[in-house]
C-alpha cells in the first residue's frame, strides 16, 4: 500500500498534469485514504510502486490486499473520514440574488430572464415540475436518468402581479417570486407543500448550483439511494460521490451508489425532489437548523424536479415514470445465491452447489468472483480454472445458474486483445494532454473504458459472448465507481477526460457505473435477445434501475452491518430500486453462528439474496456456507430459504407491481402507513410486498423483540395464527430459529411447494393463504414463464382472489383471471384458511371447528375437496380445479 503522498505523486507522474481544480493534496503522512478510514502511523511503512514501471497483477493485488487488511483491522477504532476529497462547502455570504425581469409564457410553463441567467419552470405533467436555472444561451442539459421529460401535456392557468407569477394545473400550483427568484408549490387545497427559503434562495455560488428550502420541524426525509445510518435522513449531512469504501463503517458518509432523489413527508402529505446533477453533490437535511435544508453540487447545472404526492406511492410512481422502472426479473434471480472470493479452482463451485443439494437447502445461482479470470484480465478464463463448459454443464444439471463478476479496468498489456483493440481505437479515458490515463486495479496497470461514448459501450457489449458462450447467465459489476488502486482517493483524478476530451471526471464519475451497466445489459440482450437479462451492480445513479439490481458492496460481518441492511435496502427501494441486497453474513471478517443465523433469516426477505464473503488468504478462515457454522444454523438456513422459495408466487407478484408503478418490494413501513406517525423512524421492520411485515432480530443475544403493529389493521402472526390489533407495540418471543413475521389481516398470500431451484417443477398448483380481516380478504397473483421477454407483449396472467364470510359461518371464495395472455400450467389452486376462521352468528357467536368444514354440494361434484384440516393450527386446506371460480365452504360449530 502506498502512502497518500506516494499515491498522489505516483498519479501526478502518470498523468503529467497538476492537481485538478478544487482537489488539494491535503492528505498527509498521518492520514490515509480519505474515502475510507484514517490510519495513523501505518500507511507510511508500506511499499511505493515505481511510477516509471507498470504494475504487475501481483503487485496491484498486494497493494490492495494490504490496504484492505489495514482498513479491516482498524475498522473498530479508526476516526471517520468525512469526505472523498472534494467536498467544498457553500459560502453563504456569497449567494446570488436573482431578480426576474421579463417573463415569457411557454407551451409547458414559463421562461424567466434574470440578467445573465435564464430560469425555466416547466410542467412535465400536472404533478411534476422541472425547475432550471442556466446561463443565457446555454443548450438544454441532456440527462442520462430521465426517459420521459414530457409525460403529459397539461392545461395551465396563469396569473401575474408585480411580485409573483403563478401557474396552476389540476395537480399543483406554482407561485414564483420575481423580486428574488424562488418557487412555492401548493396543493389543490392551497396549502404549501414545498417552498424555497427566501433568505438564501437559489442560484450559483462560485459555479456551484444550490437550492435552499423551508422545512417544518416534523418533516421527515427518505430515499437518497444507498445510505448508511437510519431510515429517516432528517438531520443528516449527505454526500453523493460513488466511493469504493471497503469495510465501510455503519455510519459512513460515502459508499458506492449515488441517487439524488428524496421524498419529504409532512403531516399534510408527501412530495419528492430529484436534483439531476451528476457532479459531487451535498444535501444538508436540516442538519444546520430546524427550519431549512439545502442541496448543491460542485459543478454542473441547477436542474431539479419537484414531484407532488400526496401519498409516498404517488411520488415514487411519478419519479419512476420520469426515470424508468425495473423490469420483471428472471425468476431464478429471486432465488438464493452463494458466492466467495476464493472459490478456486472451478471445481470448488461444484462442490458447494452439491453441498446445497445434499442438504436440501434451495439454491439457484453460484457466483464467480475474479478467481475465474486469467490474471484478472476481464473477459478471459484462467488456465487453471478448469473446463468451464464442463463446470457449467454440471451446474445446469443441478438447476444452478452461473453469475460472473466483471470489472471495467483493462490490463495494459501487449498481446492482450482487449488492451490492444481499445488502444488502437482510442477507447480509453485520457489525461488532459490526450494520452491514455493509466491507473491500477486487480490485473495491474490498467486503462479505463470511456463508457460515456456509445461506440465504446457497443464495443464492450460485443465482448459479452466470451462469457455467455461459456454458460454465464448473469453479470455482477464491481469496481465501477470507478475504483483505482493508485488514484487519489481510490478513484481517477478529477481532470481525467471522457467523451473525446469534452467532459471531465468531475461530471462523469457518478455516472461511470451507469454507463458500464448500460453496456453490460445491452451485451446480454444482444447475446440472448429473448432472455431477461440479469445484471447487478455496486454502483448506481438515478435511472440505473432500468438495467440492474443493486448490491451494497463490501460490508462487514458484525451486528451493526446486519442492522444497517434494513434501512439501506428500504431507502434504495424508496429511490426507485426494488431489486437490492447485501452480502449475507457480511463480506469482511468472520461471522459467528448467531450472527449468520439472524442474517440468513433477514436476508431470506431481501429482494436480492446472496451469501458472499471475502478471501483473507488464511487457512483458518471462517467459511460462510450455511452448513459451516453448525447443524442449528444449517437447519435455520433450510427453514428460511425454503420459506423464501414457497413465497415466490407472492414475490413475483410484488416485482410485477413494481414494474407497473415503481413501488418497492422491501418496503419501509412509512411507505404504506405514512399517516401513522409512529412508523416514521422505524428502521428495523419492513413490509415484504403489500401484505407481509417482517421484524428481524438484529441484536446480539436477543431472544425476543418489540414489534410495532401499524394502525388501521389487525395483524396475524405467520407462525401461530394469533391476531393482534394495530396501533400497538407487542413483545414477540424470538429464539434463534424464529424471526417475527406478521400478515396484514384481510390479505390473501400466494405460495407454492418448496423447490430446490426455481425451475425444478412446473407451476401446477398455487396456494391462496387466506388471513381474514373483518370477515374479508383479497389478494392478487401474477404469473408468466419466468424467463423470457414475452410478458412485455402481454404473455402473462393475473388473478384476483376475494373471500367473504356470512353470519351463518359459510365462506365464499371467488378467483377471477383479470388478465389472460399466458398458457398456464396451473391445474389446481388451494384455499388455505389460516388465522381466525369464521364465527357462527346467533346466540353465543360460536367459533367454528376446522374439522367441521364442508363444501357446498354443487362444488363437491366438480372436484372441489378438502385435503387437510388441522385443529391444532386452526387451518383448513381446500383443493379446487383451476377453472372453478367460486367455492362456498360451510362450517359447523363446536
Amino acid at each position: 500500500m502506498t502512502t497518500p503522498e506516494d499515491q498522489s505523486t505516483t498519479q501526478l507522474r502518470r498523468s503529467g498534469t497538476p492537481f485538478a481544480r478544487g482537489r488539494l493534496p491535503l492528505l498527509t503522512a498521518g492520514i490515509a485514504l480519505a474515502c475510507t478510514l484514517t490510519l495513523p502511523m501505518i500507511a507510511s511503512a508500506q511499499p511505493t510502486p515505481d511510477p516509471d514501471k507498470d504494475l504487475t497483477a501481483k503487485q496491484a493485488q498486494k497493494i490492495e490486499r494490504e490496504r484492505r487488511v489495514q482498513l479491516a483491522a482498524n475498522e473498530a477504532n479508526a476516526q471517520r473520514a468525512v469526505n472523498p476529497g472534494d467536498e467544498v462547502p457553500l459560502d453563504k455570504s456569497k449567494l446570488q440574488n436573482l431578480k426576474v425581469g421579463k417573463t415569457t409564457a411557454t407551451s409547458d410553463g414559463v421562461k424567466l430572464e434574470m440578467g445573465s441567467f435564464v430560469g425555466l419552470v416547466r410542467f412535465v405533467s400536472a404533478d411534476v415540475v422541472k425547475v432550471t436555472i442556466q446561463a443565457a444561451g446555454q443548450p438544454a442539459y441532456k440527462s442520462v436518468a430521465v426517459v420521459k421529460d414530457r409525460i403529459k401535456k397539461v392545461s395551465i392557468k396563469r396569473s401575474k402581479s408585480s411580485s409573483t407569477y403563478t401557474m396552476k394545473t389540476s395537480g399543483v400550483t406554482v407561485r414564483i417570486a420575481l423580486n428574488k427568484f424562488g418557487v412555492t408549490m401548493l396543493d389543490k387545497a392551497g396549502r404549501v407543500i414545498n417552498a424555497d427559503d427566501s433568505r438564501f434562495g437559489s442560484g450559483y455560488q462560485d459555479g456551484k448550483p444550490y437550492v435552499f428550502k423551508k422545512t417544518d420541524k416534523g418533516e421527515a426525509f427518505y430515499g437518497f439511494g444507498e445510505q448508511t445510518k437510519g431510515l429517516n435522513k432528517r438531520g443528516d449531512s449527505i454526500g453523493m460521490w460513488n466511493t469504493d469504501h471497503y469495510a465501510y463503517e455503519a455510519d459512513a458518509k460515502y459508499i458506492y451508489a449515488s441517487i439524488p432523489f428524496f421524498t419529504g413527508l409532512k403531516s399534510t402529505g408527501a412530495y419528492g425532489i430529484f436534483f439531476d446533477n451528476t457532479h459531487h453533490s451535498m444535501y444538508e437535511m436540516a442538519s444546520e437548523a430546524d427550519d431549512y435544508y439545502y442541496f448543491y453540487a460542485n459543478g454542473g447545472e441547477l436542474n431539479y424536479y419537484f414531484i407532488n404526492g400526496p401519498k409516498m406511492g404517488d411520488v415514487l410512481e411519478r419519479y419512476t415514470q420520469l426515470t424508468g422502472r425495473y423490469q420483471q426479473p428472471p425468476e431464478w434471480s429471486l432465488g438464493w445465491e452463494q458466492s466467495h472470493w476464493g472459490y478456486f479452482p472451478g471445481s470448488k463451485i461444484l462442490d458447494v452447489a452439491k453441498g446445497y443439494r445434499e442438504r436440501k437447502i434451495p439454491l439457484d445461482a453460484m457466483n464467480m468472483d475474479i478467481d475465474y479470470m486469467d490474471g484478472w484480465r476481464v473477459f478471459t478464463w484462467g488456465k487453471n480454472w478448469g473446463d468451464q463448459n464442463q463446470i457449467d454443464d454440471e451446474l445446469e444439471s443441478m438447476g444452478v445458474k452461473t453469475i460472473a463478476i466483471n470489472d471495467p479496468g483493462v490490463k495494459k498489456e501487449s498481446g492482450y486483445w482487449l488492451s490492444e483493440e481499445g488502444t488502437d481505437k482510442g477507447y480509453w479515458a485520457t489525461n488532459p494532454d490526450g494520452s491514455n490515463y493509466e491507473g491500477a486495479v486487480w490485473p495491474g496497470t490498467a486503462y479505463f473504458p470511456d463508457f460515456s461514448r456509445a461506440d465504446v459501450r457497443a464495443w464492450w457489449a460485443g465482448q459479452l459472448p466470451k462469457l455467455t458462450d461459456k454458460g454465464v447467465d448473469g453479470i455482477w459489476l464491481d469496481m465501477n465507481e470507478p475504483a483505482d488502486f493508485v488514484g487519489p482517493n481510490h478513484t481517477l483524478p478529477l481532470n481525467v477526460e471522457f467523451s473525446k476530451g469534452t467532459k471531465q471526471h468531475t461530471e462523469i464519475h457518478n455516472i461511470y457505473g451507469f454507463w458500464n451497466t448500460v453496456a453490460t445489459y445491452e451485451g446480454l440482450k444482444k447475446a440472448k435477445p429473448n432472455d431477461r437479462a440479469f445484471v447487478f451492480s455496486r454502483d448506481m445513479y438515478a435511472g440505473s434501475q432500468r438495467y440492474a439490481a443493486l448490491w451494497s458492496g463490501d460490508n462487514v460481518s458484525n451486528w451493526d452491518h446486519l442492522k444497517l441492511t434494513l434501512p439501506l435496502n428500504m431507502n434504495a427501494g424508496l429511490s426507485g430500486v426494488p431489486h437490492v441486497g447485501n452480502d449475507i453474513g457480511g463480506f469482511v471478517g468472520d461471522t459467528t453462528p448467531e450472527l449468520f443465523a439472524r442474517w440468513i433469516e433477514s436476508g431470506s426477505f431481501a429482494p436480492f439474496a446472496r451469501v458472499h464473503y471475502d478471501n483473507s488468504f488464511q487457512p483458518d478462515q471462517q467459511c460462510q456456507e450455511p452448513w459451516c457454522l453448525g447443524s442449528e444454523v444449517e437447519d435455520i438456513a433450510r427453514r428460511y430459504v425454503s420459506l423464501r422459495y414457497s413465497l415466490l408466487p407472492y414475490t413475483n407478484t410484488a416485482f410485477h407491481n413494481s414494474t407497473k408503478d415503481g413501488r418497492p418490494v422491501q418496503q419501509a413501513l412509512v411507505y404504506q402507513f405514512q399517516n401513522d406517525s409512529a412508523v416514521r423512524n422505524i428502521s428495523d421492520q419492513f413490509m415484504w410486498g403489500d401484505s407481509i411485515m417482517v421484524a428481524p432480530v438484529v441484536t446480539e443475544g436477543a431472544t425476543s423483540r418489540e414489534v410495532y403493529l401499524p394502525q388501521g389493521n389487525d395483524w396475524i402472526d405467520w407462525w401461530t395464527g394469533e391476531k393482534h390489533s394495530g396501533g400497538q407495540t407487542i413483545t414477540k418471543a424470538a429464539p434463534l430459529d424464529v424471526m417475527p413475521i406478521y400478515v396484514k389481516a384481510g390479505s390473501v398470500i400466494s405460495t407454492r411447494e418448496v423447490q430446490q431451484h426455481t425451475g425444478q417443477n412446473d407451476f401446477t398448483n398455487v396456494a391462496f393463504n387466506v388471513f381474514l380481516g373483518n370477515g374479508k380478504a383479497s389478494g392478487t397473483l401474477y404469473e408468466d414463464d419466468g424467463k423470457t421477454e414475452a410478458y412485455k407483449k402481454g404473455a402473462y396472467n393475473t388473478y384476483a382472489t376475494t373471500v367473504t364470510t356470512k353470519s351463518n359461518g359459510s365462506m365464499s371464495v371467488s378467483t377471477k383471471k383479470t388478465h389472460a395472455g399466458y398458457a398456464s400450467k396451473l391445474k389446481t389452486y388451494d384455499i388455505v384458511l389460516r388465522g381466525d376462521l369464521p364465527v357462527l352468528g346467533g346466540s353465543g357467536a360460536a367459533k367454528v371447528s376446522p374439522t367441521k368444514a364442508a363444501i357446498n354440494s354443487s362444488a363437491s361434484t366438480s372436484g372441489v375437496r378438502i385435503v387437510k384440516t388441522d385443529a391444532k393450527n386452526n387451518t383448513v386446506t381446500v383443493r379446487v380445479p383451476i377453472n372453478t371460480r367460486n367455492v362456498t365452504i360451510a362450517f359447523e360449530g363446536k
